[in-house]
Order: C-alpha cells, then sequence, then structure tokens
C-alpha cells in the first residue's frame, strides 16, 4: 500500500498541466440581483444629473444673471472633475474597497447636490459642481466594479446589460426630469430631488453590497493618480473649448500640448513603476486593444452624433426642448426592453463577442445613416434612425464592455471601470467637438449671410425665402456630419470585431496548445513507469546480491565463532583432564606405611 509521501513528483505532472488548461469556476453571490438593482440606482443617480443641468440653462440664466461663462463653467466642472478622476478613483476602489469607495461616491454627490441646490451664486454652484464630479467619478468606476464581482463570468453579459440599459435610461430621461421639476419648482430642485435618492443607496448599499478589494495590498501610485488627473482634465478641457475659441486658438493649442506632455510623462511613469495604477502590459493583451479601440470609435462616432440629433429635432424639425426630449425616448426605450428582457445578453452569447460588436455597431451606423437622410419625412425617418440605434446600443455597448472588463483580471476591476468610464468620457467629447466642427465648416459654406451660428444667420436674413435657404444649410451641414458619424461608428465596429477575433483566435491556440502538453504528458506518464520499473529492477538485483553477501559474511562470522568456542572447550577439557590426572600420579608415587 502506497502513501501519498512516497509519490513520485513526476506522477503529478499531467494533474498540473490539467488543472492550468482548466480555469477555475467563480460562483455569484447570492444576493447578486438585488445588489445590481442598488447600484444601479446610485448609478442613475450620476446619469441624470449629466443631462439634467441643461434644461435649467435659462433659469439659471434669467435668475442667477449667469453669463455664458459662468453656464459653460457649471456644465464643463462637472465633467472636468469626473473624466480627470476616473482613473483614480478605479485604483483607489480596488486598493481600499469597492464598497468603501460606493459609500463615499454617495455621500459625496450628496454632499455636492445640497450645496448646489442652496447656491445663491454662480461661483457656490460651480463649486458644489466640482464636488459632484468626485463622488460621480468614484460612482461610475465602483458600480461597474462591483458587478463584476458579485456575477459569475457566464452571467456578466447580462449583467453588463442591464447597467448599460441603465445608463441610456438615465441619458433620455434626465430632460423629462428636469423638465417636470422646473415646470413645479425652482431651479434648485433638479439637485435636491437626488438628496431622499442618496439617501436610500446609502442604505441599500450598507446592507447588501460585500466588500471587495485587491488583495496584493500594492502601494499606491500617487504621481500617476496625479499625473493622470491633470492630464485628461487638461485633454478634456482642449477639446470642449475648442469649437468655442477655435482650434487654432492659443489658449487651445497651449492646453492640448499640456495634455500630451502630462500623459506622456504619466506613461513613462507608469511603465517604470513597480505599482503602476494602469498597467502597460493590459496593452499588449489584443483583446484589451481591440475593445479599447472600438469604444473610442463607438463614444466619438455616437457621442457627436446624439448631441447634433437635438438641434435637428429642434431647428430642423422645430420642437421644442421638452418635446425634443420626448421624441429622443425610442432610443432609450429600445435599449432598456433589449437588455432588461435578456435578449441582448443572449444575441451575444449566441454570436460571439466580434461578431456581435459588428453586428450592433453596422445596425448603430444604419441608424445614423437613416436620420441624415429620410430628414424629408419628417419625424418618422428620425423614429425609425433612433430604434436601429437603440438595437444597435443594445447589442455592441455590452459587449464592448464586456471585453474590455474581462480582458483585466478580477483584482483591477476598478481600474477597468475607469477605463471605460474615461474612453467614453473622451470619445463622446471629441465626437461632439469634431463633428460639430464638420457642422460648422459645412453651414459656413453653404448659407447665404455671414453668421457663425443657425440664430444669428436666421437673424440676419432679410426675406422668408432666404430664412429657408439657412435652414436648408444647417439641414445639409446636420447631414453631413451625421454621415462622417455613421462612418465613424462603422470604422470602429469593423476594427474591433478584427481585432477581437484575432485576440480569441490567438487565446484558442494557446488553449489548444496547452491541452496538447497535457495529452502528451499523459502519453508519456506510462513510458516513464515503465522506464522507472526497468530502472528499478537492476536496483532490486543489487540489493539482493548485497543481501547475499551479508548473508555469507554472517554466516561465515557465526561458523569462525562456532569454531572458536569448539577451539575453547576443547582446550578445557584438556585443561580438567590434565588437573584430574595429577592427583592420581601423586598417589601412586607415594611409600607404603
Amino acid at each position: 500500500m502506497t502513501t501519498s509521501s512516497s509519490r513520485d513528483p513526476r506522477d503529478e505532472a499531467p494533474a498540473r498541466l490539467a488543472e492550468q488548461a482548466a480555469p477555475g469556476t467563480v460562483q455569484g453571490h447570492p444576493q447578486r440581483w438585488l445588489i445590481l438593482g442598488v447600484i444601479c440606482l446610485a448609478q442613475l443617480t450620476v446619469l441624470l444629473d449629466n443631462t439634467v443641468l441643461n434644461v435649467a440653462i435659462p433659469s439659471l440664466t434669467r435668475e442667477m444673471d449667469a453669463s455664458t461663462s459662468d453656464i459653460q463653467w457649471m456644465i464643463n466642472a462637472y465633467s472636468l472633475v469626473q473624466s480627470g478622476l476616473l482613473l483614480s478613483a478605479g485604483n483607489a476602489a480596488d486598493r481600499y474597497g469597492r464598497k468603501k469607495m460606493l459609500i463615499a461616491g454617495l455621500a459625496l454627490f450628496g454632499a455636492g447636490s445640497l450645496v448646489a441646490g442652496l447656491a445663491d451664486s454662480s461661483g457656490q454652484l460651480i463649486a458644489a459642481r466640482a464636488g459632484m464630479g468626485v463622488g460621480g467619478a468614484l460612482l461610475l468606476t465602483t458600480t461597474l466594479a462591483v458587478a463584476m464581482q458579485i456575477f459569475a463570468p457566464e452571467e456578466q453579459p447580462k449583467a453588463i446589460g442591464i447597467w448599460s440599459a441603465v445608463n441610456a435610461l438615465g441619458f433620455a430621461a434626465g430632460p423629462l426630469v428636469g423638465g417636470f421639476m422646473l415646470n413645479h419648482f425652482w431651479w434648485g430642485a433638479i439637485f435636491l430631488v437626488n438628496l431622499p435618492v442618496v439617501a436610500l443607496g446609502l442604505v441599500a448599499v450598507v446592507a447588501l453590497v460585500p466588500e471587495s478589494r485587491n488583495r496584493q495590498g500594492d502601494r499606491p501610485d500617487l504621481l500617476g493618480a496625479l499625473l493622470s488627473t491633470i492630464g485628461m482634465s487638461a485633454l478634456v478641457y482642449a477639446i470642449i473649448s475648442g469649437p468655442e475659441h477655435g482650434w487654432s486658438s492659443g489658449r487651445v493649442l497651449a492646453t492640448a500640448a499640456a495634455a500630451v506632455l502630462v500623459l506622456g510623462v504619466f506613461a513613462y511613469w507608469e511603465s517604470r513603476v513597480p505599482y503602476p495604477m494602469l498597467d502597460p502590459q493590459f496593452f499588449r493583451n489584443r483583446r484589451f486593444t481591440g475593445a479599447v479601440a472600438g469604444a473610442v470609435l463607438i463614444t466619438f462616432g455616437m457621442g457627436g452624433a446624439l448631441f447634433l440629433l437635438t438641434q435637428h429635432l429642434q431647428f430642423v424639425l422645430g420642437y421644442g426642448p421638452l418635446e425634443a426630449g420626448l421624441r429622443t425616448a425610442p432610443l432609450a426605450l429600445t435599449v432598456v426592453a433589449l437588455n432588461f428582457t435578456g435578449l441582448s445578453a443572449k444575441w451575444t452569447v449566441r454570436l460571439g463577442t466580434p461578431l456581435s460588436i459588428a453586428l450592433g455597431m453596422v445596425v448603430m451606423a444604419a441608424g445614423l445613416a437613416s436620420i441624415a437622410t429620410l430628414t424629408g419625412h419628417g419625424y418618422a425617418g428620425t423614429l425609425l434612425g433612433l430604434v436601429l440605434i437603440g438595437v444597435g446600443c443594445a447589442i455592441a455597448n455590452p459587449a464592448m464592455a464586456h471585453a474590455i472588463m474581462s480582458s483585466i483580471p478580477r483584482e483591477k476591476a476598478g481600474v477597468g471601470a475607469g477605463i471605460n468610464g474615461t474612453l467614453a468620457e473622451f470619445g463622446n467629447g471629441l465626437g461632439v467637438a469634431v463633428l460639430g466642427a464638420v457642422l460648422n465648416a459645412r453651414f459656413a459654406a453653404l448659407v447665404p449671410v455671414a453668421a457663425s451660428s443657425l440664430p444669428a444667420a436666421l437673424a440676419a436674413a432679410d426675406s422668408p425665402g432666404e430664412r429657408g435657404r439657412v435652414t436648408e444649410a444647417f439641414s445639409s451641414g446636420l447631414e453631413t456630419s451625421q454621415l462622417a458619424g455613421a462612418v465613424a461608428v462603422l470604422a470602429g465596429g469593423l476594427l474591433a470585431a478584427a481585432l477581437l477575433r484575432r485576440a480569441e483566435r490567438a487565446e484558442q491556440a494557446k488553449q489548444a496548445e496547452r491541452a496538447e502538453r497535457a495529452e502528451q504528458a499523459e502519453r508519456v506518464e506510462p513510458a516513464q513507469q515503465a522506464e522507472r520499473s526497468e530502472s528499478a529492477e537492476p536496483s532490486e538485483s543489487a540489493e539482493r546480491l548485497e543481501w547475499a553477501e551479508r548473508s555469507e559474511s554472517a554466516e561465515r562470522l557465526e561458523w569462525a565463532e562456532r569454531l572458536e568456542w569448539a577451539e575453547r572447550s576443547e582446550s578445557a577439557e584438556r585443561s580438567e583432564s590434565a588437573e584430574r590426572s595429577e592427583p592420581a600420579e601423586g598417589a601412586e608415587s607415594s611409600p607404603a606405611p
């Protein structure tokens, strides 16, 4: 009977190879769907605030006597702080605990909302919006990171689909909620309405969400966090201010140059430090690189195109702000319906990630093209385009987010969520700036009067016919820019699908190589056992020979001892016989009396 201590290490090699070839299973949290509802509630609060302020701009301008520059900073302070802190927030969540950072994000966002709702000057409101941006960065990264921790890999696509649907719902519902609040209350109510939602979210997070963090405990990359914050904030500011001040202005060029320089130093630092905040090794993963490239292009095309869509509905079709918001709702409703029912997740599993992304982007590009080319049919052409865009978003966006998150280790989920959010902010801002520039260039080339915007051109027009030509010029500019967005989305989908397909083939090749090694190890094992048996036979013969020699030596020693004992016995007998013979001789020699 053999024991575990006598097992040859070579016997365990095939088992180790099999264990390496088969990844371990990860079990989901028992209350994962309830927890997902809690983190989606926190996510919805941030997303509503991203869009609700746009509706309140007229009220803020009138009641706070805010200038155009003040209004811009009220909007940009939030996005600049949030986009600059996304990577740092994700890294902090991984290091110090995702539940802790989720609670901190809700608390900061709620405090900022309270200050913003009670602000009585533009400066106070701008500062409050910046504070809300800090909380928003923590919430956007921790919600997705927690979702990746509590769900098993096979359920993650559906969970991310629901998370994406909440994103779409927040962007669509923001103008509607803002319009309703402003019709019944003063402008501060659009911020104070966040407080009960934040309070409910805090209680639910404390009670339900489990704590998770990176167990390795890397040292904090403080310099990397500082460089990424400065670099991303400067880059986003350059993109935002480009259309207003001109892309060739000194302010924009200096800010863009500073952003490139700081981000270059950040990349150099991350490649040298032993505990990087953003590991450069991620970019050697083909799956990660393909998903990143596709994410930038999809947000570039979609962000700019949807920004132009609101102008199309208001300036070309003549709807008011609230009516325009209602007429964009089919896009969000389509995304919500497909993701909450799980249909998009089923399609992704059935088609695979590369094909799902390609299909979704093609459908989105078709929707943008239909909006651009079917404007003559009124809202019907726009409705068709919105539904197509919603279908494409429901398929492609979750697949893209899952591709990014699944290519990063689970312990770095916060950093992955930060990367996903940073790409969305960067692509969205760049799309608005670039496609807006295409619109302005096309409009300036076709407009019959000297003006830099549609309202100014309409005011300068002298006749109804001239106003009609101004509107047609603006519509032509919108069509050109929407088509440019469609091309960007289509290119992003095809590029991401091609890169992800190459990554999948490379991974399949590695898995096949591992399986082949395990099979070879299983085949070699019997031969190794036979070889060990053959090598054991000479050893056994040597042991037998040694035993025989030892037995022979022992036998010789025993015979020698017996011989010595016999000699000693014989010598003792002789001595005894001699002693007995001496008295007899003495008696014979004595005289008679």
